[in-house]
């Protein structure tokens, strides 16, 4: 091939290309420009539509800001009525009150005017009063003085004889009503519940099987018997008795320890103070474990939850303290079930009267026993291991050493009372019940006309003789309440004592 030919064939080929550009060129051009007449006019029918959508929502927002309009146009309509009713009702009663303020000040003026009538009026009718008494006491004799006295004598005599008539059928009417639903109440309660009497005392007898194990107990040159008594600080004698040992102590938990102890020493057979210290000690913690015990199976039998254990410890303990001979705990236990069993009759709480009832005599059994009266120490018992102040204030109220706050106060002191003043309940030593005899017999003694007094029902009553000549038959009633209200106030007794004053004439003549 030539040069020519090659050239010829090159310059062919750019021909081709340039024109293949050219025409390629020229679509293009006419293809963006439909395009571009494309997007102009979807461009301007987005545009119109965006223009209606504008103006739909324009109408819509309009037609909104005019029905707002129109509620707030009423509101504002309804508060300006409102407050030109209110600006009327204002004015009325501003003219109301002008017109009373003018009739006040006219009723002001005419009251004046009246009072200084009426002053003067009682001005004359001062000075015709004192022309009516001069004008008594010149006919009468007497001066106004001693007319007011003796008028004053005359109108205390009738006021005491209306007062005493009156007083005694009050109480005749309480006692017709009141008294007969108290003994309802009181005698429903102690029939619901009965109890042991008292069998306790300060000693216990250890039965022991020969007099050779006396001996035995009381060791060589009697070592074993003063270990024994310093280790449980209980007096042990041993005397003539036979086939007996005494534990004598005021202390019953010591007592039981040294019992239980010797016990075990007994059976065991040896018996030397080292032994006798470890049995003790032994025992000491068995006694304490069963008082632990005895508080809990209490308060379960009654029912009684959320004690602290210190307070269940105490009333444990109760069950080896006596009062008067009377089991303590079987006294709480009583009195717990009389003050349940009385709420209950009377629509209150029982479980706080029963709880009160099992903690009144908790004072009785601390062990630091403190100088302080054992209802005020039991109460701070109370107080201090978080009882409620009704619980509190019962327990200190049962002997009156405080005052009543709560409506179980009482309950708790007439149960008490009836635990303790029933027969059977307690033992009393017989000097002291001598001596509570003659004691109510001088009280009665010591009022002017008494002739003589006679204590009957072992202390229950009190028979008190005056002279028909000396007493009138007014005088009797208000002798009666003195002389009790002077027995309730300084003496201690139990239960409650009734006093019959007796105002008889006797005639007496011999036939000879």
């Amino acid at each position: 091939m030539t040069v020519a030919y090659i050239i010829a064939i090159i310059i062919a080929f750019l021909a081709g290309g340039l024109l293949t550009w050219f025409i390629t060129r020229v679509l293009l051009k006419s293809k963006r420009e439909k395009i571009l007449l494309d997007a102009e006019k979807e461009s301007e029918v987005i545009k119109k539509n965006k223009m209606l959508e504008v103006k739909e929502k324009f109408i819509q927002l309009k037609s909104e800001l005019e029905k707002q309009v129109t509620i707030r146009s009423a509101k504002i309509q309804s508060i300006e009525t409102k407050l030109k009713q209110r600006e009327m009702t204002f004015t009325q009663r501003q003219e109301e009150l002008y017109r009373k303020n003018v009739e006040v000040d006219t009723i002001k003026d005419n009251l004046t005017s009246q009072l200084t009538l009426v002053e003067r009026k009682q001005q004359e009718l001062e000075k015709l009063h004192q022309r009516e008494l001069e004008q008594l006491e010149t006919i009468s004799g007497l001066s106004t003085k001693e007319a007011k006295d003796r008028l004053v004598e005359s109108l205390k005599d009738e006021a005491k004889a209306e007062a005493s008539s009156y007083v005694n059928d009050i109480m005749d009417e309480a006692k017709m009503t009141a008294n007969m639903e108290a003994k309802k109440v009181i005698v429903q309660t102690i029939q619901r519940v009965a109890t042991e009497t008292a069998i306790e005392n300060s000693i216990t007898v250890f039965p022991i099987e020969s007099d050779e194990m006396k001996g035995r107990i009381i060791g060589r040159e009697g070592r074993n018997i003063r270990a024994l008594e310093s280790v449980t600080g209980i007096e042990i004698i041993v005397d003539d008795t036979p086939e007996a040992i005494v534990l004598s102590g005021f202390d019953p938990v010591r007592r039981e320890i040294a019992r239980l102890a010797l016990h075990q020493l007994v059976q065991d057979g040896r018996i030397h103070p080292a032994r006798i210290e470890e049995v003790v000690s032994k025992v000491r913690k068995q006694v304490e474990e069963e008082i632990i015990e005895t508080g809990k199976r209490t308060t379960i039998d009654l029912g009684i939850h959320g004690l602290h254990p210190e307070l269940i410890r105490l009333i444990g303990k109760m069950k080896y303290r006596s009062s008067y001979g009377q089991n303590l705990l079987q006294h709480a236990r009583e009195t717990a079930n009389l003050c349940a069993t009385m709420a209950s009759e009377l629509g209150l709480n029982p479980k706080h009267a029963r709880r009160a009832g099992l903690l009144h005599d908790i004072g009785k059994v601390p062990d630091d026993e403190p100088e302080l009266p054992h209802a005020i120490l039991g109460m701070k018992i109370c107080e201090k291991y978080k009882e409620k102040p009704e619980i509190c204030n019962a327990v200190g109220a049962h002997h009156d050493e405080i005052e009543m706050q709560t409506r179980i106060a009482p309950i708790v002191q007439v149960c008490d009372a009836i635990s303790g003043a029933r027969p059977g309940a307690r033992r009393e030593i017989v000097e002291a019940y001598l001596k509570r005899l003659n004691d109510l017999e001088e009280l009665a003694m010591s009022y002017p006309g008494v002739i003589n007094t006679y204590a009957i029902q072992a202390g229950r009553e009190l028979r008190v003789i005056v002279g028909a000549d000396k007493i009138s038959d007014k005088d009797v009633e208000s002798l009666s309440n003195e002389i009790a209200k002077k027995i309730q106030d300084e003496m201690t007794y139990p239960g409650q004592v009734k006093i019959t004053v007796i105002r008889e004439t006797r005639a007496i003549s011999y036939a000879k």
